[in-house]
This record gives structure tokens, C-alpha cells and sequence, in this order.
């Protein structure tokens, strides 16, 4: 569809999936899900302030209705093909308008969101930067940061997630981006994947992308590396031949950052080289980095009345559990002081008894004593530690025989919630 209607010479566009968040003169989009549909919704948005009402064709229209929305009604094949093909067409006019503006795609196994918060933090000191709010980084989360784009911005960093081969494909068709990183891959959401082969394809879809984009289009494109990472290394040769590499190494933590884990000392070196590569100094973006406040329970050090916490229950994967235990264990060392709550690994498909137990392994091999399993999949392995099958299990226990004068590791998948049981710790 054409929407030229629509943006043309607008500094910025408004626009809603949800009635309960329905600014004046916004577009409403009626998406589909498995258990909602916008489309019942449409003639509401129209009532209550909205400009447009985006609906599916198979949606039929009364006498009443056309009379009372002429116009304002947009039928289409499919509401949220629209949404994307308005979020490309809005990007494009933004970029049009400046050649200077730049999109930035984050991606990655592990880290991305963090590198995209740092790399936000960093550029930040000099120029205006939209970039994705909270884990908007999919199908609808990637048009829905774009369409935010607004003539005050300089530069849009985009975080891309995926749990399917060509997800990423899909995200970059719609951001076309300028420059990007994968910040790692690993063995994350194989269930659909199928396999760390199938994760490397999707991620790569990326590199795939800004090689095209150079030598089909004739656009400047860039890559941003880890150096040290034999497999983004292979990718690149074999996806992005053409673009230029602009590479870093992992460097120790900066002393005064208020991130914990070791870890993040790549994702934080990657949002200086980006910031870097765009004229910020590095002082001015050491600085940033220092000063970024970690959230929303990623690698958060939170120092309670009875604990300290190391708080890193958004996500979980192989890569990332080894990295944080062993990190963790680095930092607070292995003795009565030390435990480590640990929930379930989500989205591992036929992979998940052997990584669950081969973190069970590695555990019990360094002699590990203050450990708590929390999950079905943990309930599985040969464990020796206590396991919880839910959160709320282990909630009741906490309240029976609360902790004290502990350094605590809380690790899980977000679908474990483990963040129910900060309260008590």
C-alpha cells in the first residue's frame, strides 16, 4: 500500500495497536493474535479519537459504518504487513530528509540489549537517539520503534530478536539498516532454530543484509565485531565479504560501571567502538558507560537489608547461565556466603535435558554447595541440590527459613520469574 498519503512532509507520525493507549489523530493498526483481534475494536479507536483505522479486509463493513468512517476506515490484506510496510515507508522519509541519520541494528544471542542501552547511553552524548524501548524487538516491537522516529532524531538504534530462521531477515526488510552487530551467538530458542547452525543462519541473516544493501543498492555499510569471536568471524567472511569491519577486543570492566559481571565488559566495548566509530570521544563515552544505571533485572547488583543480590533473571540460555555462574563465582567465590537460584532455561527444544544437566555438571564438578533448582526442566537432571517446581514453591520455603548475610545469583529464563522472590531476599 501506498502511504504516501499519509507521511508526507509530517516531522512525526502517531500510532496504536491498543485502545487503552489511543492518542488523538493516531492510526489504530487492528492486529491478530491467538487470543485477541484488533479488528473488534476498530469502530472504538474511530470513536475515541483516532484519525485512521487500519482493519483486515475479511472484516465486513455495514451501511452504518461506511456512512459514519468514510474514508477513515483503511482496509487491507493484512493489518500487520501494513503496520511494517508504513514503518519502512516513515524510515525512508526520515532518511530522505537527512542523509546524515543512521539506523543501527543490534542483534545477538546474549547482550543485545544491554549493548543496545549502553551503545543509546553512549551516542546520546552527542546526538539526538531514538532506540528500542524495553524487548520491543520483534515483528511488531521493530515498526512500532521506527514509526516513534521524529525529525528531532539523528540516529535510531534498533534491537532485533529472533526464535525462528528468517526472523531477522524479516526485521531488517523492514529497519534497513546502516550499520550493525551480532553481538555473540549461542545456543538460545533452538526449539526453533532446530540448532546452533540454524542460530548462526538467522543472526547472520543481518550480515546478509548490509552486504546486500553495499553492493546491490550501492549504500555505505558497517559492521561492528568482536575480533576475539571465531564464530562472528566466519559469518562475516561468509555473509558480509564486502562490508567493512570495524573490530574491537574484549578489554577488562571499566573501573566505577555499575553493571556487575564480567561479561558485559564485551557488550560495554562494543557500545564505545559504536560510539566511537560516530565521533564520540572516548572519554565522553567512558563516561556514559559509567553512568548507565543497569534495569528490568538484567545483571542489576542490588544490596538489600539482609543480601546482595546479583540480579540477572531476564533471560537465560546456555551461554549465559556458564557466563554468569562463573562470573558470579569469580567475583564472590565459592564458600558458605554463596548461593545461586537458579530457574529453568526456556525454548531449548531437544536440546534442553543435556544443557540443563550439563549445567547441573559443572556445578557439582567445582563443588558448588549453596545452589537452588528451580523448574521442570532442573526437576529432570540427576541434580543433587534442592529443586523447586515453581517459583512459588520456593517463595513458601524462603518465608520458612529466610536467607541471611548471603551474596545470591538469581538466574532464569523470564518465564520462571524469579524476580517474585527479590522481596524476600
Amino acid at each position: 500500500m501506498d502511504w504516501n498519503f499519509l507521511i508526507r512532509n509530517k516531522s512525526a507520525i502517531s500510532v496504536s495497536t491498543d485502545t487503552r493507549n489511543l492518542p488523538a489523530g493516531c492510526v489504530f493498526f487492528a492486529l491478530k493474535g491467538q487470543n485477541f483481534n484488533g479488528n473488534m475494536f476498530a469502530l472504538q479507536a474511530l470513536e475515541t479519537g483516532a484519525e485512521y483505522a487500519v482493519v483486515d479486509e475479511e472484516i465486513p463493513l455495514t451501511c452504518s459504518m461506511k456512512q459514519s468512517y468514510d474514508g477513515r476506515i483503511i482496509r487491507v490484506e493484512n493489518s500487520l504487513v501494513a503496520l511494517q510496510d508504513l514503518a519502512r515507508a516513515w524510515r525512508r522519509q526520515w532518511a530522505e530528509q537527512n542523509p546524515q541519520r543512521k539506523v543501527v541494528a543490534i542483534t545477538g544471542t546474549n547482550g543485545k540489549t544491554t549493548t543496545k542501552e549502553l551503545t543509546a547511553a553512549v551516542l546520546s552524548t552527542k546526538y539526538r537517539v531514538l532506540y528500542t524501548e524495553g524487548n520491543l524487538n520483534n515483528q511488531v516491537g521493530v515498526p512500532l520503534t521506527l514509526l516513534r522516529l521524529t525529525s528531532d532524531h539523528d540516529i535510531a538504534i534498533v534491537e532485533m530478536g529472533a526464535s525462528h530462521i528468517g526472523d531477522i531477515r524479516e526485521l531488517v526488510d523492514i529497519a534497513e539498516p546502516d550499520a550493525g552487530i551480532i553481538t555473540n551467538v549461542g545456543k538460545a530458542h533452538l526449539l526453533g532454530f532446530g540448532s546452533f547452525e540454524g542460530v548462526m543462519q538467522t543472526k547472520g541473516e543481518l550480515y546478509e543484509y548490509l552486504n546486500a544493501k553495499q553492493t546491490e543498492h550501492n549504500c555505505k555499510t558497517v559492521i561492528f565485531r568482536n575480533l576475539d569471536n571465531q564464530y562472528l568471524a566466519d559469518m562475516a567472511n561468509l555473509y558480509a565479504p564486502n562490508v567493512q569491519t570495524i573490530g574491537y577486543h574484549r578489554k577488562s570492566m571499566p573501573e566505577g560501571v555499575q553493571l556487575t559481571g564480567s561479561y558485559n565488559a564485551e557488550n560495554i566495548q562494543a557500545a564505545i567502538t559504536i560510539g566511537c566509530y560516530f565521533g564520540v570521544t572516548e572519554k565522553d563515552a567512558l563516561h556514559a558507560v559509567v553512568a548507565y544505571q543497569p534495569r528490568n533485572n538484567r545483571s542489576q547488583l542490588v544490596h538489600t537489608a539482609c543480601n546482595t543480590l546479583v540480579v540477572d533473571a531476564y533471560n537465560a540460555n546456555q551461554t549465559s547461565m556458564h557466563a554468569a555462574i562463573e562470573s558470579f563465582l569469580v567475583s564472590f567465590g565459592n564458600n558458605e556466603q554463596t548461593m545461586l537460584i537458579l530457574g529453568d532455561m526456556l525454548e531449548l527444544g531437544d536440546y534442553s535435558h543435556a544443557e540443563h544437566q550439563n549445567i547441573v555438571n559443572m556445578l557439582e564438578e567445582q563443588k558448588v554447595q549453596g545452589v537452588l533448582l528451580v523448574g521442570h526442566e532442573f526437576a529432570q537432571t540427576t541434580a543433587h541440590y534442592p529443586v523447586y517446581e515453581t517459583v512459588e514453591v520456593l517463595r513458601e520455603q524462603i518465608e520458612k527459613q529466610p536467607f541471611r548475610g548471603k551474596n545470591i545469583l538469581l538466574k532464569a529464563s523470564r518465564g520462571i520469574h524469579l524476580e517474585k522472590i527479590i522481596d524476600l531476599l
